[in-house]
């Protein structure tokens, strides 16, 4: 066999030969919809590329981006990587010191900002020790650009900027992109991925029993580019020649809603939140060629997914995965043997997050012991992985040392069973199960019990203190528009849903659950709002 190697240069080849009527679509800040075809967009990467040489980036330099899902930011996922440069997407919801680390870390030669975002972006640039320029991309609204000797406009660089006629990076284990974890607990960590890897994990999304996409495909990533590559769904449309939906900066509810109705979109994707937001968007609309709502990020409450099974006739496709799986790992699609089952059991393995992608390894064993447990359903231990696209390590960072078994293994920090099946359920994260009494509640449970709840909006749950039991539920609710919910109610609702032990004495009615930058419940958040008072075992605290 030939020794060809596995790079985004020949993904981006293919799309210019074979795809360029396709069509991508960009919403601007200021709604409108910018049209595009594969063929432009080729032509127009090859002079992003040789902007980065005028630029004098070095060759394998990084290339920040902080910047919406557009046409533009695709430009540059291939621009970058097919000159040997390595692309990194910058989290615009980080905290600004964040932005500022992660920026530093990763020595970032230039950073393209879209305009609308400059007033979060340009008060750091000065702490920003490797940054030599600072490109603006116009996306339709935002404040005067800057009068400043780094600052240059991003059209205007193309327009003087010769094309780069050939794409070639001779090593598929080189650096193509790198991505760097929320950060919930001390600075984030980077992943880079290489060319091989991403070129097998686009081509995963491509299988039947993954995402399946193809060149029919109409794909609206909610997900944004700066989240895992978009969950990887910003090349894989490229090397299957979809059509794909960029939804810019209004992420509402509505627009979401609006977008997948009139571009016919097949494929969408993002996190619970999101879809909890766009199912009342979606009452009465038609969607005869959506096949797939992906959800992942965090666990799929069953209510939602059930809700969209009775409302669309389409169930949430879960699916499982972390920045350091590049992100898939998992997706739940239902085994042939089990596709007959009755709706209530097909709806527990839908809740579920599946079973393993080909070529992801997975097991689970004891937290600490890495001995490995059996699949049976019942043993409860933490997830590792290894692949062809996990992560062997973070970017010069001494937190890897804990963060893989000493046989290579990624440890997750993710409680889980696995069934005689392969079906993988969340039971929660190491650092959120809860032990009470000696015996563990999994927060995950009771939060998806709690949504099924048809006056609750959102639900986290967390362990607080307890003086006789050393931990205790707590339950932070969020009750829909116009319900009227207490503390009663959701125990009222949890008995004889969970074992009785489970039920929280202490439940909270908040305004909203808080989210972190990729839209995760942020339990960091609620353990230092509502830890600082150690309940009783039988004192119930509640708040209207």
């Amino acid at each position: 066999m030939q020794d060809y190697p596995l790079t985004l240069c020949h993904v981006f080849h293919r799309a210019e030969r074979l795809w360029r009527d396709k069509e991508i679509v960009t919403v601007t800040k200021n709604g409108a919809r910018e049209r595009t075809t594969y063929g432009d967009w080729a032509e127009r990467t090859r002079r992003v590329a040789g902007a980065l040489d005028e630029l004098g980036v070095s060759a394998d330099g990084r290339v920040g981006t902080f910047a919406w899902n557009s046409a533009r930011h695709l430009e540059l996922y291939f621009a970058a990587p097919c000159t040997g440069r390595v692309l990194h997407t910058l989290n615009i919801r980080l905290f600004p010191e964040q932005v500022v680390y992660v920026a530093n870390h990763a020595e970032d030669e230039v950073v393209f900002v879209d305009r609308s975002l400059l007033p979060l972006f340009w008060p750091l640039v000065d702490e920003l020790k490797t940054v030599r320029h600072v490109i603006v991309m116009d996306d339709g609204d935002g404040p005067e650009i800057p009068d400043d000797p780094r600052v240059l406009d991003y059209e205007e660089l193309l327009a003087r900027s010769a094309r780069v006629d050939r794409f070639h990076v001779a090593d598929e284990n080189s650096a193509a992109a790198m991505c760097y974890t929320s950060g919930t607990t001390g600075n984030p960590k980077g992943v880079v991925y290489s060319h091989r890897s991403m070129t097998l994990h686009a081509m995963a999304t491509m299988l039947s029993d993954t995402f399946g996409l193809s060149e029919r495909d109409v794909v609206l990533p909610v997900v944004p580019q700066f989240h895992a590559n978009a969950w990887g769904l910003a090349h894989a449309v490229v090397m299957t020649g979809a059509s794909i939906i960029m939804p810019g900066p209004d992420l509402s509810a509505p627009a979401i809603a609006k977008l997948m109705v009139e571009e016919n979109v097949t494929v969408a994707a993002g996190v619970p939140t999101i879809w909890m937001g766009v199912l009342p968007e979606l009452e009465g609309k038609e969607l005869p060629h959506l096949r797939h709502v992906l959800c992942g990020g965090s666990a799929v409450p069953r209510a939602l997914s059930e809700a969209y099974r009775k409302q669309i006739g389409l169930p949430i496709l879960q699916a499982w995965g972390m920045t350091e799986t590049s992100p898939i790992g998992s997706v739940a699609t239902i085994r042939s043997s089990h596709a007959d089952l009755p709706e209530e059991d097909l709806a527990a393995l839908r809740a579920t997050v599946g079973i393993t992608s080909p070529l992801v390894d997975v097991r689970i064993v004891e937290p600490g012991a890495d001995t490995e447990l059996p699949w049976d359903g019942k043993a409860q231990g933490e997830l590792q992985v290894a692949g062809p696209w996990i992560a062997a390590g973070y970017y010069r960072d001494e937190r890897s040392a804990g963060s893989f078994s000493e046989d290579g293994w990624l440890r997750t920090g993710d409680v889980a069973t696995i069934d005689e099946h392969g079906y993988i359920r969340l039971v929660d994260r190491t650092k959120d199960v809860i032990k009470s009494g000696g015996e563990w509640i999994s927060s995950v449970e009771l939060e998806n019990e709690i949504m099924g709840h048809p006056d609750v909006a959102e639900a986290a749950v967390i362990g607080v203190p307890d003086a006789r039991w050393g931990e205790r539920p707590l339950a932070c609710v969020v009750a829909k528009d116009g319900a009227t919910l207490d503390a009663d109610a959701i125990r009222g609702y949890l008995d004889g849903r969970v074992a009785k032990w489970w039920i929280p004495e202490r439940v909270e009615m908040i305004d909203e659950v808080p989210k972190t930058s990729v839209g995760k419940f942020s339990k960091k958040d609620l353990r230092e709002r509502f830890t600082g008072e150690a309940t009783g075992a039988t004192k119930a605290v509640e708040t209207a």
